[in-house]
C-alpha cells in the first residue's frame, strides 16, 4: 500500500491550499487527514467514507473541505482562511476493509501571520 501525499507549501494568513493523496494497493473504506504541529499530538482534521459521510475537527469547519476521486483513489483537502494555527504536518491517512490504517509520509503546511 502506498500512499502519496502532495499540495503542502508556505502561505499567508487568509490564504488557500490544497492538499492531495493518491492511494494504491487496496480497497479502503474511509480516507482522512490529520495533522501534527510542534510539541502536540497527532489529531484529526477530516475524514470521509466511500459512502461520503464526512467528519471535520470542529476548529477547521467552515474553512476545510474534504472529497474524494473513487476513481483515481485520490482524497482532497481544500483549505480556505487558513490561520497560523494551521501551520503542522498534515498526514493523510486510509482505512482499509480490514480496519488496517495506512499513513503518508506528511506534507508541511505553514501560515504566516
Amino acid at each position: 500500500v502506498q500512499l502519496q501525499a502532495s499540495g503542502g507549501g508556505l502561505v499567508q494568513a487568509g490564504g488557500s491550499l490544497r492538499l492531495s493523496c493518491a492511494a494504491s494497493g487496496s480497497v479502503f473504506d474511509a480516507m482522512g487527514w490529520y495533522r501534527q504541529a510542534p510539541g502536540k499530538q497527532r489529531e484529526l482534521v477530516a475524514h470521509i467514507t466511500t459512502g461520503g459521510s464526512r467528519n471535520y475537527a470542529d476548529s477547521v469547519k467552515g474553512r476545510f473541505t474534504i472529497s474524494t476521486d473513487n476513481a483515481k483513489n485520490t482524497v482532497y483537502l481544500q483549505m480556505n482562511s487558513l490561520k497560523p494555527e494551521d501551520t503542522a504536518v498534515y498526514y493523510c491517512n486510509a482505512r482499509d476493509q480490514w480496519a488496517i490504517d495506512y499513513w503518508g509520509q506528511g506534507t508541511l503546511v505553514t501560515v504566516s501571520s
